[in-house]
């Protein structure tokens, strides 16, 4: 089975199959906000995964999920992937991106991002999403409700 080589959140990342990645802002761990539900614009979950040459031209079913301190979905997305030989027999490492846009934290706490592959939890990435005061002559932002429904997050392209 592919294997997690390595994953993190950033502010933005681009990744472009077989090439480097490009990545702002890598290795959030922790967001805060004055009031929630907070909602985070946009988060980049980057993932490098492992594949083994006996793991080419098979389909693997990839999932991942942000959830909140009681397991409960925030965001998630799934899709599946089809890694093709470069005619090597060795591991070689795929690395992908999935934009996640307007997620809503509905209280502060400890969420998690877990990491799927062909059903079995890979990784788990935690998150700290923390509530901050106000700092002096800042104006509160406007009151966000998300829709009845709304999860961010999206498939995995």
């Amino acid at each position: 089975m592919p294997d997690v080589e390595f994953a993190f959140l950033a502010d933005a990342a681009e990744t472009i199959p077989g090439q480097k990645f490009h990545v702002l802002g890598g290795g959030i761990s922790r967001i805060a906000g004055v009031q929630f539900p907070l909602r985070q614009p946009h988060l980049a979950l980057v993932v490098g995964l492992m594949i083994a040459p006996g793991e080419v031209e098979r389909e693997h079913e990839l999932a991942f999920g942000i959830v909140d301190p009681a397991g409960a979905d925030v965001a998630g997305g799934n899709g599946t992937i089809v890694p093709h030989a470069s005619g090597e027999q060795r591991d070689a490492l795929l690395t992908f991106s999935v934009d996640l846009w307007n997620v809503t934290f509905p209280t502060p706490g400890e969420y998690a991002v877990r990491i799927r592959v062909n059903g079995a939890e890979r990784k788990r990435l935690p998150l700290v999403v923390g509530q901050r005061p106000l700092a002096p002559g800042e104006t509160p932002p406007p009151e966000f409700s998300a829709p009845p429904g709304a999860t961010g997050g999206g498939p995995i392209a």
